[in-house]
This record gives C-alpha cells, structure tokens and sequence, in this order.
C-alpha cells in the first residue's frame, strides 16, 4: 500500500531484510550487466506490492517500468504486455520493422496474425534496446491475474535476461496460474514476526488501542502486513479463526458503508473498468448523471479509490470489495454503460467483454460478438483467451446448435492452450445431450487427444468417432481413423490404434480404401510385403501430400519404409511451412525430425541446432521440450552418463504413462548398451522396443535386437528377428533398408558375401552411422579370420566415419579393434557447454549475431556475450578463426 492511499503508511519500510538482501543483489548485478529475475509467492496482503515498491526506490539509477496483473483482465490477451510495453514503445523505432509489426499486431493496433514466439522475440529485442541506455528494473505484481498470453511472453523473457542490464522481480500469490513461474528463482514471503508487526501496527497514526485490542488485532492479522493496516478492531463477541482476507474485506466493506449513493455508483463503474481510463470513467458517470464533484469527494474520503491520470484502488483486495458489494443490477449496469462509451474499432474485444458481462440471459448476437474476438485472439497468437472467449459465448447462446459447435470449438482451444481441466469441464457439459453424429464424433477425438495428453488410452475413444460416422461416409471416417493413429503417433501409442484398425475398417461402406488406410490396415494383416507399396503411394502421392494433414503420421511411414531421403524432406517441408504460416507446434515438430533424422544420419551440427531451437520454441510456448529426439542423439554418441541420465526419466516415464514412447526409450537403450558392448542389456531393450509394433520404431529396432541376440548366443531369437527385418527391408527396397539387414545377416551367418553387400548398397545412404557400422562389423569379422591388414583397411574406415558422425562409443569398439592390428587412433575434445557450440557453429557458418538471435530467441546482445566466452576458450579473436577450428568441425 502507498503514501498516495494511507498516510497512516510507515516512514521506513520495517522488516524483511531477507527479502531486501535479495532484491539488492538483484539489482546490483543487473547494473553490472549480469541480468536476472526473482518471483516473489506469498498470500495476500503479505507485503509484495510493497517489496516491489521498495525496489522501485532502491534503483534511483535504474529506468522502471511496471505492470500488473488485473482479475477482469485475463480473458483479453496481451493487456499486461501492453500495460507493461507502454512505457518503452519509443524505442521500437530501433528495432527491426519486422518486430514493430509483431507488436503492433499483439497489441491489436494493426490487422494480422502473430504469435507468442515471434510476440516474445520481438518483444525481448525492444526490452534489450530500452536497457541500453539505462538499466532496467521490471516490476510484476499480481501475476497470478496476467492474462495467459501476456504470462508467458514475460517468463520467456525472464530467462533470457542473463546477459542485459535487466532486472525482472515478479510478485505472486500462490495459485494455479503461478505454474508458469515455477522454473524461475523465487523467494516465499512469509508472515512478520512478532516484534515487526507489532512496530507496524504502531505506525497507524491517528488511532488509538488499548492493549486488549492490540493483542487481539495482532493475534488475529498473523503477522498479515496489510491486515495489520486496514484490519477493522475486532468486536467485542466477534468470533475467531476468519480469514485474515476476510477481516481485510470487512475492513474495506465499513468504509463504503455511508457512502453516497452517487459515489457508490461511481466506485463500481470505476471498479468494471479495467483499464482506469478517466475519460471513459467520467462519459460513462455523466450518461448515469452522476454529480462528479460531490461523487469523487465522498468516494476519495473512503481512501479505497484515487482519481488522477488514471483510476487506482488502493489493493486488488478494495477492488474487488466494491464490485462485489453491488448489486448485481448495479453491476450489470456499470458494464452497459461502460461497453456503450468503449470504442468498438480501437477495443472491440474489451467492448464485447463488458457486454458479454452486462447480460441478463442468453443473447446470440453478443455470443456472436464474443466469437468473433476469439477469431482475433487466435490471429494474435492468444489461445487461451480464444478459449475464454468461447466459453463465455457458450453461455450466452440462445440455438442449442451453435451452443455445441462452440462448446467443442472451446475444447479445442483449451486443449491447445494447454489446460486440461478447463477443456474436460466444458466438455462434460454437453454430456447428455443431443448430438448429430459429426459433433458426437468430434467429442469422441476431443476425449481421446485429452486422454492421450494424461498420459492415458485415448485410442478407445479415436476407433468409436470412426465408427460413428461409418455410415456418413469413406472420406469422412477414413479421415478420423488417421487422426486417431496420427495422435497416437505423436506420443507413441501408434502400435495400440494400428492392432485395432481392421477391426474398425469392417464398418466401413465402401469396398475401396485409400492406399494409406489400406497400407496401414495391412501391416497386422496381410505382412509388410503387401502394405509397403500400398504405403509407398501414399506417401509419393504429390497431388495431396499426406504430411500436411498428418505430418507426424508421415514421418513415421517414410521411417517404417526405410526412406531417410523421404524423412528428411518431410522434416525440411514441416519446418519451412512452420516458419512460413507461423505455425509453432508444426515447427516444433519439424525440428524434432529434423534432430533425429541428423543424429541417425551423423550430423551432429545440426541436430543440436535443430533441438537448441526446439527448446527455445517450448520455452517462448511455455511448454515442456520433446524428449525423444534428444534420446536419439544421446543413443548415438554413447556417452553412458549424458544417455542415463536422460533415459531414467524417460523410461519411468513410459511405465506410468502405460507406454508413452516406451519404444523409443528402449530402442535408444539398445543403442546405448550394444555400442558399449553390453549385450545382455542391449538384448532386453531391443525386446521391448520390438514388442508393440510402433511405426517406424519397431523396424529401427530389429538390427539392435539382432546384434544383441548373436552376441548373447540367442541363435533361434536371431533367427526370427532376421526373418522380419528380411521382409521389410526387401518389401522397401531401399538401399539404406538392404544394407542394413544385410550386415544384420553377415552377423547371423557368418559369411563374407553379406558384409560386402551391405557395405556396397550403404555407401549409397545417408545414414553415415549404420555404414560405419558395417564396416566396423566386417573389420571385425576379417580380423576374426586372422586377415588384419583387411580388416584394419575396414575398421579405419569404420573410425573415421564414427568419428566423424559423434558415435563415440561405437568409435571407442573400432579404436578397440585396431589396437588389436597394431595401430593406434586419437580424438578431439572441446570445451564449449552446448548452447556455446551451437552459437560457434552458426556463426562459423556465416551467421550474424542478429540472425544467431532469431533463431535462438535470444537477444543480440546474449549471442555477442557467449562469443566473447567462445573466443577466450578456444583461443581465437575472430569470427573468421572459428570456421576451421577442430572443435568447431568435430
């Protein structure tokens, strides 16, 4: 609370000095360029607003910009953003035009579509520029109340601040909506003691207690700083134990007890309105013929309310007393009034909010209006708000019709926007009611994604939409069986809904099946000889390329022919549409592919630059980062330390979730232990891997199982093994496909005719490690047969190759090996952490700091601190040196 309210406030700020050694620190190391952020969690009233006010007056050197959370506020997108932007917009006329628009477009200044990632780079290019000049304190308060989009583009600034002159301080309370400050440093803000308490219950000037009182106010406010200020006496046969809120509201209630009715008025208008706009208070006042002078007097004297450049309550706490002590009348007219004076071209969506809360019952054509600022908050990039949108016009729709089709419009929303429980809220509320078939089956694949994203069989929900509409036709069914196996793809589940597919294609009309649903169909059927070609015109089919309506779907079909060309398109194809449409989801996707194909290929550089990117997407999203493609390339290099420490949780991971990506998890353990040679291990994960007849997975796993099962003497597992991978590699006829169960059969048999074939047809694949792997095998198998001078010729080449591709522990057996021929091999290390590499690389490869950055989403000024590191480690003082330096290229 401040001066500006209480004259009763303390001279001193009393207490805290915890709290303050903290924020100090913060601000001194944000002076020094070494930027950071605290969260400040407590319960109301407890003392943060005040916290942040005493950082405000402990940085005089310091520019601060503020913003804060409002209750009202969270359904319209990126007003905290705003709020907090406003007082450094003049320097978007620095920053890159691209940005300017970016912001324009969040801010609803401009048509256009955006969305949290460009939002958030453009948004920390603006906040680096402001902090050039002058170090910046930002101060957060209320933050469990920022709207959804606003919260997450400030947490992704928050991370990125390191290296500017940035001090980030958020305040808090301890509610759902903190989640998404969960991983940021934080500080609890506890009750004052005794001592302190008592010393600021001293200072409420003006009033006088007897000693009874004040133990018993002090009693009651436990140590609750703005109880101890506002906190009504208690009376005399007043009960005990109520919430120290409570106390502070009933505080707040007594003051507005003899107000003027005009005043009352007055206060709760001001209370509807969000945006303390004076001039929108005061058209709305005069509409009510309010007597302003007598209405403002009455209302100050409460010292609930100030009435300057823009309207303040002296807590959220009086806010929402006022609003609450109206009648519901009252209320419902503040907002007519107020959404009568609010511009509809310049705030649409907040003129659609206060009608939205003026109704008395349904109302189709504001439900209409509240539709339409979800379209616009979807554009913007504000899912969460679309969501809020369309469960408000949910309520106020009059045709049951359209009250369905945006009920399951909400879900939707909700499920993208990552809430869970408000989507299966919704979802419940049309349980029992009247679906058309095509509704009902929407529900059915909302029931299943919500399933699948609990870590839960969603599959049984997937095959009954299919069903549902088998009699409305091929075209439309078909399309909802592949969206159930294309989600089941995407958290490996796929082996569960393809066991099931024949069944749910008997109920299907038509006596002809697309090539893609047949070819799926057949694989449990009629064997991979008769579905690859079904699956292979599917996947060639360039009139409509199945991955733009299931991208993860085709991934898997390309893996499960053994076509790493095929997946490296698709992967190239779904990056560049995803940064083209500004899709980030399809771009995270993309990239995710794009790390594994490389790690499966040997090009570390760019899997780390596609998972570095990645991260940075999940983090601007304010999503968790994919696991499985940093499994792939772990499982490559066989560092055992680096690859058990991501595998464990995965692992534990995939047994609660009933088998969320269980067989990448075992296949990458297969990898792992057969490079290490320990087979037994090996041999058990690849039996699992193997065991549930995931696309594409299932097959990448039988050469490990093989391996594995040779090793361990299991000839009749081997053999079984050999027989499977023989029909789907000749099925394919790829030469990455051949070359493979080719070394695979050179294993098996023993003889020297397979190890040449597939060195032959692998010299034609992409996958660098794998033709490592077969001349690693043959070396092995020549120097067995006592031909080492053949042998080393072999297993040098499988070294070099490993080497090159980071398949460390695979290396380590080839330098094993040609120890045993007498000659001895070397390797590089470097000392760059990974972020730092990723940055040396892009830059060796020509890259500007400014285009590091985008793709980094980080500022320029970060990239230009990590090569200063760069160059001190490795030695060097140009950009020039980095392009041929040994680390740079290992």
């Amino acid at each position: 609370m401040t001066d500006i309210f209480h004259q009763s406030a303390p001279r001193h700020f009393v207490g805290r000095s915890k709290e303050k050694k903290y924020i100090f620190d913060l601000i001194a190391n944000a002076r020094d360029g070494q930027g950071g952020t605290l969260v400040l969690r407590g319960d109301a009233g407890i003392g943060k607003t005040a916290l942040l006010e005493h950082a405000g007056r402990s940085a005089p050197h310091m520019r601060v910009i503020r913003a804060s959370g409002d209750e009202c506020e969270q359904e319209l997108p990126f007003s905290a953003l705003h709020q907090f932007c406003r007082p450094i917009l003049p320097h978007l006329a620095d920053i890159p035009a691209p940005y300017r628009t970016v912001l324009h477009t969040a801010f609803g200044l401009v048509e256009g579509t955006s969305d949290l990632l460009r939002v958030g780079a453009a948004t920390l290019e603006l906040l680096s520029y402001s902090a050039r000049d002058q170090a910046l304190l930002c101060l957060i308060d209320d933050a469990q109340w920022i709207d959804s989009a606003s919260l997450q583009v400030l947490t992704f600034l928050a991370r990125r601040v390191n290296y500017e002159t940035v001090a980030m301080l958020f305040a808090t309370r301890p509610v759902r909506t903190q989640d998404r400050l969960e991983s940021l440093p934080g500080l609890p803000v506890g009750a004052l003691s005794d001592t302190d308490a008592t010393e600021l219950l001293a200072t409420r000037r003006l009033v006088t207690f007897d000693d009874r009182v004040r133990q018993r106010i002090l009693l009651e406010a436990r140590g609750n700083p703005l109880a101890l200020l506002e906190m009504s006496p208690p009376e005399e046969f007043a009960l005990p134990g109520a919430s120290t809120p409570n106390r502070i509201t009933r505080g707040y209630q007594d003051r507005l007890a003899d107000v003027p009715a005009g005043a009352r008025l007055l206060m709760t208008v001001a209370s509807a309105d969000p945006t303390g706009d004076p001039g929108l208070l005061w058209s709305a006042a005069r509409h009510l013929n309010i007597e302003l002078a007598a209405a403002t007097a009455a209302a100050t004297a409460t010292e609930l309310i100030a009435f300057s450049t823009k309207i303040q309550f002296c807590h959220p706490l009086a806010r929402s007393t006022v609003y609450l002590a109206a009648s519901a009348e009252k209320r419902r007219l503040a907002h007519r009034v107020l959404a009568e004076f609010t511009d509809a071209n310049t705030a649409p969506d907040r003129r659609a909010w206060h009608r939205a809360h003026a109704s008395t019952g349904p109302n189709e054509d504001i439900a209409a209006d509240l539709e339409a600022s979800a379209q616009r908050a979807q554009a913007r990039g504000g899912v969460a708000a679309m969501a809020a949108f369309l469960e408000r016009a949910v309520a106020l729709s009059l045709d049951p019709y359209r009250r369905t089709e945006r009920t399951l419009a909400a879900v939707r929303a909700y499920i993208d926007a990552g809430d869970n429980d408000a989507a299966q809220k919704l979802l419940t509320g049309i349980e029992g009611i009247a679906l058309d078939e095509h509704q009902a089956a929407q529900a059915d694949v909302l029931r299943g994604r919500m399933a699948f994203l609990r870590h839960e069989d969603g599959t049984t929900f997937m095959l009954r939409a299919v069903q549902r509409l088998a009699h409305t036709g091929r075209e439309r069914s078909g399309d909802f069986l592949l969206d159930a196996v294309e989600a089941s793809v995407l958290v490996g589940r796929d082996g569960d809904v393809l066991n099931e597919m024949p069944t749910a294609m008997r109920s299907e009309p038509s006596p002809r099946t697309p090539d893609l649903l047949d070819g799926l169909a057949q694989l449990s059927t009629g064997g991979h000889r008769s579905a690859y070609p079904q699956l292979r015109r599917a996947l060639d089919d360039g009139d409509t390329p199945m991955w733009i309506r299931w991208p993860a779907l085709s991934a898997a079909v390309a893996g499960e022919l053994w076509d790493p060309h095929a997946q490296v398109s698709i992967a190239q194809q779904l990056v560049r549409t995803g940064r083209e449409l500004r899709l980030p989801l399809l771009l995270r996707l993309g990239l995710a592919q794009t790390a594994c194909n490389a790690a499966l290929c040997g090009d570390l550089k760019q899997a780390a630059a596609a998972i570095e990117e990645e991260e940075a997407l999940a983090d601007a999203l304010g999503g968790s980062p994919v696991t499985y493609h940093r499994l792939h390339l772990a499982a490559m290099r066989g560092r055992r330390r680096e690859a058990v420490r991501l595998l464990a949780p995965a692992a534990a991971a995939a047994v609660s979730s009933g088998g969320q990506h269980r067989a990448t998890v075992h296949w990458a353990e297969a990898v792992l232990y057969n490079g290490l040679g320990d087979y037994p291990a090996a041999l058990a994960a690849a039996c699992h891997a193997a065991a549930h007849g995931d696309l594409y997975v299932t097959g990448l796993s039988l050469p490990e199982l093989l391996e594995a099962a040779v090793r361990c003497g299991e000839r009749d597992t081997a053999a079984r093994v050999l027989s499977s991978l023989t029909d789907r590699t000749e099925a394919s006829g790829t030469r990455s496909g051949l070359g493979i169960a080719a070394y695979a059969r050179g294993l098996f048999t023993g003889k020297e005719d397979h190890y040449r074939e597939a060195v032959e047809h692998l010299g034609a694949s992409p996958l660098i490690p794998y033709r490592a792997r077969a001349h690693l095998l043959y070396g092995e198998w020549l120097r067995r047969e006592n031909r080492r001078r053949e042998g080393r010729q072999q297993l040098r080449m499988a070294y070099d190759l490993l080497t090159e591709s980071g398949a460390e522990a695979f290396a380590r057996r080839a330098r094993d090996e040609l120890r045993a021929t007498g000659e001895q091999s070397q390797r590089r290390v470097g000392a760059l952490t990974s972020q730092e590499l990723h940055v040396a690389r892009l830059v060796a490869a020509g890259a500007t700091s400014k285009e590091v950055a985008g793709a980094l989403m980080l500022s320029t000024r970060t990239i230009d601190a990590h090569l200063r590191n760069i160059f001190r480690k490795l030695g060097v003082t140009s950009r020039r040196q980095l392009k041929n330096h040994a680390v740079i290229g290992d």
